[in-house]
């Protein structure tokens, strides 16, 4: 599957740009990490995609066709997880999916519904209602319904919030597994989720397209831009944005970036953490 973006763009009728000229190009098997903060248009770009909102300028193409045109066949190759997803909580769980299989037309429902419902380790509450699932529970029926029918396209939006450690890095593995034959988008706020597992990475901040490449670039770019200090309690310097502070027996350890580091603050190898907040900060933009 081949997906293009040509500059895309959406304008929300209050007048909010959540889009603005995005051009980008989507290809299988491969899978996309997509990063930004809250209001940077990643749920609006999924939405384009999934055909949920219509863009107000630019183009989208699904294998080289307008995807009004291919709006049908996409939707049957689509596993989708918005983060807003409801769930039915009087259905059981093997109902609720039985009741989304049939949605998306698949005749061999009872075998797809015991594959999803293996992939996410919900064997043990296959009988149980919603109603009664923890939250790390309802989010993982929310993935299972989108495994269901071994879609071509997996669209992830913050799939492992609410999840425990443990089974964040099961999803993990799952996805890495599943974007060996298949295209996978994945809109995370964890960043680690996306250094474990993705060879690509989009962020998108104020509706544009900021970066582009594998994460050892953007960590690159942010090279001899982060550095540590222990904070006094006097003036910083502007221009210096602070990432993290940990309390230690010296007092506050302070982990900051910055286009210039001030002489107090001591070099550090960035992580990709580092170099996302370098970037959005606006001291790593282009």
């Amino acid at each position: 599957m081949q997906i293009s973006l040509q500059e895309l763009t959406m304008t929300y009728p209050s007048g909010k740009k959540a889009l603005q000229g995005v051009n980008l190009e989507l290809d299988s098997p491969s899978l996309v990490g997509l990063l930004g903060p809250n209001g940077a248009g990643k749920s609006t770009l999924m939405k384009l995609l999934v055909a949920g909102l219509l863009p107000t300028g630019g183009a989208i193409r699904v294998d080289g066709e307008p995807l009004l045109r291919r709006e049908r066949a996409l939707k049957a190759r689509l596993g989708y997880l918005p983060q807003d997803f409801g769930l039915y909580d009087e259905l059981t769980v093997t109902q609720f999916l039985d009741y989304m299989g049939a949605l998306k037309g698949l005749r061999d429902s009872r075998a797809a519904i015991q594959s999803a419902i293996e992939e996410v380790h919900l064997e043990e509450k296959a009988r149980a209602k919603i109603r009664t699932l923890s939250g790390g529970q309802r989010q993982r029926v929310g993935i299972a319904q989108a495994l269901l029918g071994e879609p071509e396209l997996l669209i992830f939006d913050e799939p492992t919030v609410g999840l425990d450690p443990e089974e964040r890095i099961h999803f993990r593995n799952l996805f890495s597994r599943l974007a060996q034959r298949r295209l996978v988008l994945l809109s995370t706020h964890i960043i680690e989720d996306v250094q474990s597992v993705c060879s690509r990475l989009l962020v998108l901040h104020r509706g544009k397209l900021r970066f582009d490449g594998p994460p050892e670039e953007l960590i690159r770019a942010a090279e001899g831009h982060v550095g540590t200090f222990d904070e006094t309690g006097g003036e910083r310097e502007e221009g210096l944005h602070i990432t993290a502070r940990v309390n230690t027996a010296r007092g506050v350890a302070c982990r900051a970036v910055a286009e210039m580091l001030p002489p107090y603050v001591q070099p550090a190898e960035p992580t990709l953490e580092d170099a996302y907040l370098y970037l959005i900060s606006g001291e790593g933009e282009a």
